[in-house]
């Protein structure tokens, strides 16, 4: 049974990104659970935690347990590992600072989880380009993986399962590496064709240099596929990969 849906959103200098991904948390009602929202802030100099801190009093008025921590870390997936280490829900959704759910994504969360009993799911995303225009990437699961059909700001895990498997903090896939290793695992994953989330381009997994485009190729490549037990064909998935973020965004 899910009592609560612990919603956790990691943050470093980005005050002005911030405040939709907040009002779009406020914005849900999931009936029959507690949602619980949980700000891990990486010592901003922006006020972003100010920022935050000034939802506290709208959060309680809605039912939200909430808290905002903002103190320094190592990065994205040491700050996403101390939000798992609070997390005191039933089940983990990770929402980054700039990107939002829409209205309804966890209700159909719980609804997900209690009519089809699985232990993570994800649903589609729009994604935003740097121009303003969209498309959306569909939540599927195939034979030949690929992250162009899996959605991290719309995927819900159980938390024992993050707690019990922390990313390791290697590259900056740790999130799908993540989803990889729990396709090894006896888990039920489930998909639903709908858009629960929405992302804004323009993030560390976007920037576009030459050297940035090498590293995420060498961590997606290492990290994710070969860590878990996947093919060095791999590798043209990798590439391919980034390419094709170079020409979307």
């Amino acid at each position: 049974m899910i009592r609560t849906i612990s919603i956790i959103t990691v943050s470093c200098n980005s005050g002005r990104e911030i405040i939709p991904t907040m009002e779009s948390v406020l914005a849900q009602d999931c009936e029959g659970a507690q949602i619980e929202y949980r700000i891990i802030d990486g010592a901003s100099t922006d006020g972003t935690a100010d920022i935050a801190r000034s939802y506290c009093r709208r959060m309680e008025q809605k039912g939200i347990s909430y808290e905002v921590v903002s103190e320094p870390d190592h990065g994205i997936y040491d700050a996403m590992n101390k939000g798992i280490r609070l997390a005191g829900g039933d089940l983990i959704g990770f929402i980054n600072s700039g990107d939002w759910y829409e209205p309804g994504a966890l209700q159909k969360a719980l609804e997900t989880f209690c009519m089809r009993q699985c232990d993570l799911m994800f649903g589609s995303i729009r994604i935003y380009r740097r121009n303003g225009s969209a498309f959306v990437k569909k939540a599927r699961q195939r034979r030949f993986q690929t992250s162009r059909d899996w959605n991290h700001p719309a995927m819900f895990v159980k938390s024992w399962l993050y707690k019990k498997y922390p990313f390791p903090d290697q590259g900056i896939h740790d999130d799908y590496g993540f989803y990889l290793k729990m396709r090894t695992l006896p888990v039920k994953i489930v998909t639903v064709n709908e858009v629960l989330a929405n992302f804004r381009m323009g993030g560390a997994s976007n920037q576009k240099s030459i050297r940035k485009m090498c590293r995420r190729i060498h961590d997606r490549y290492r990290y994710c596929y070969r860590a878990n037990g996947y093919s060095r064909w791999y590798l043209i998935e990798c590439i391919v990969a980034e390419m094709a973020k170079c020409l979307l965004g």
